[in-house]
């Protein structure tokens, strides 16, 4: 069984870093057509991610403990964790104009945060098989539908920040691999730490709940039509379905 855990979890992980490489679309698609496609990508990825935290991360951990004031602590934790690496990421601003080939502070950052933050969907990812391997899975698809248009994104920012197009995707693959190291990490410290899933689940929940509702939701905000805010509430209610169907895998 801890063997089976290892395989789902680092092929989990594997896969979610694969993703990074993703951005090579935005030089098939052209900018207009992919903000559109974006933007309904970005509302199914807050919709699983909602449906992630409370349809399977935090039923799975009341039916094991209950729900008390250090799961609550925790999970605010996982808010604030989440917040304070927001901030890491913003910390630095480029003030110099996008010239030439040189290598802009607000590219490096991006990449950075970036790192910290894979690293972080690795220990969820890691956590949750440890809770078992269906919850893994279920919370390895919430990550992949948020990863594809962070990535995407991620890639833009490279290029805009002096990278060129082959070390952009390189280097935002080195990033994402900080994944399959958050994965080991979890599942190595479990030998040590017994039951060390019930502190980084919450954890978990809060980083879904911070990335959903204050980075994805204030996207879907910025330009409103009715025909487009149709389809965001579609896609949205679409990806809490999806991770209501997965549910029955567990």
């Amino acid at each position: 069984m801890i063997l089976e855990t290892w395989i789902y979890a680092l092929a989990s992980v594997f896969v979610v870093s694969l993703i990074s490489i993703i951005g090579i679309v935005i030089l098939a698609i052209k900018p207009k057509k992919l903000n559109k496609f974006l933007i309904y990508l970005v509302s199914l990825s807050a919709g699983a991610l909602f449906g992630g935290a409370f349809l399977h991360l935090l039923p799975e951990l009341i039916e094991e403990v209950g729900f008390n004031l250090n799961i609550g602590f925790s999970i605010l934790g996982g808010v604030v964790l989440f917040f304070i690496l927001e901030k890491i990421v913003h910390w630095h601003h480029c003030h110099q104009p996008l010239q030439g080939k040189h290598i802009h502070s607000f590219a490096i950052m991006n990449l950075v945060g970036d790192g910290v933050h894979n690293f972080l969907d690795g220990l969820i990812i890691g956590a949750s098989y440890l809770v078992n391997i269906p919850l893994g899975i279920a919370t390895t698809f919430a990550v992949v539908l948020h990863e594809i248009p962070q990535e995407i994104g991620d890639f833009g920012v490279l290029l805009h920040g002096g990278f060129t197009v082959f070390k952009a995707l390189m280097w935002n693959l080195v990033s994402a691999l900080t994944a399959i190291i958050g994965a080991i990490v979890a599942l190595s410290l479990s030998v040590y730490i017994e039951n060390i899933h019930l502190f980084l689940v919450p954890i978990a929940i809060g980083g879904f709940i911070y990335i959903a509702g204050s980075d994805l939701i204030p996207e879907l905000h910025k330009k409103f039509t009715i025909k487009s805010s149709i389809l965001q509430l579609v896609f949205f209610v679409l990806g809490i379905l999806v991770m209501a169907g997965l549910l029955f895998l567990e």
